[in-house]
Formats: C-alpha cells, sequence, structure tokens
C-alpha cells in the first residue's frame, strides 16, 4: 500500500499487526535537494537585484523597502540548507563535496557581488 510521501508497511509482532512508515526520501535525495535550492535562492536574488535596478524599483524610498527584505530572506534562507547538505553529504567523496561547496558559495558571491558594487 502507497500512501502519502511515504509506503506504509505491516509488520506482526507478538501476533499483533503493528504498521510502520519507511519514508521514501533518503539521505542522498535529502543532499540534492539541498544542494540546488541554494543556487536557486541565490539565482533568484541576484534576478531580484537586477529587476530592482533595471526598472528603478523603490528607488526614492529612505529606507529599505520589499526588494532588500525580501533580497535578505533569500540569502539567509540558504544558511540551514547549506548546513544540511554538509550534514547529508558523502564524506568518503571530500573532493566532490567542496566543488559542490565552492559552486554554491560562487553562486551567493554572484548574488551578493552588485549589491557590494553597487552598494546598495
Amino acid at each position: 500500500m502507497v500512501f502519502g510521501p511515504g509506503i506504509l508497511f505491516a509488520r506482526e509482532y507478538s501476533g499483533a499487526v503493528m504498521l510502520d512508515w519507511e519514508w521514501v526520501m533518503d539521505r542522498r535525495k535529502i543532499n540534492r535537494i539541498s544542494l540546488i535550492a541554494p543556487i536557486v535562492l541565490s539565482f533568484l536574488a541576484l534576478a531580484l537585484v537586477a529587476v530592482a535596478i533595471v526598472t528603478g524599483w523603490e528607488r526614492g524610498l529612505k529606507d529599505e523597502g520589499a526588494v532588500a527584505h525580501t533580497f535578505q530572506l533569500l540569502i539567509v534562507a540558504q544558511a540551514p540548507l547549506i548546513a544540511l547538505f554538509l550534514g547529508t553529504a558523502d564524506w568518503t567523496r571530500v573532493r566532490r563535496v567542496a566543488g559542490l561547496l565552492a559552486v554554491q558559495a560562487a553562486a551567493l558571491g554572484l548574488a551578493l557581488s552588485p549589491v557590494a558594487i553597487l552598494r546598495l
């Protein structure tokens, strides 16, 4: 029987049937998602800054507006995802993990560069 995000197994313990969930989300899938998500968030933050610069969105505000707050949320949301990536990484392949972490860092640097260069 398949129910929702997991598979339902029936096990028998001392004559009684017990139900147990075996989740299909294994460590490799979590690692893959936590690898891709920060990169996507970085590119969304970069696109948000690009749109704000090109259109002049919220240019006349004296304080930070929705663009700045959304940008900050996109950047901060990456920290737990990167920690999850490191926590689920296959540490027998350190070079691969380091390379993928470098890609995440490069994407983050790319998203932060227009803010640093243009002093936004």
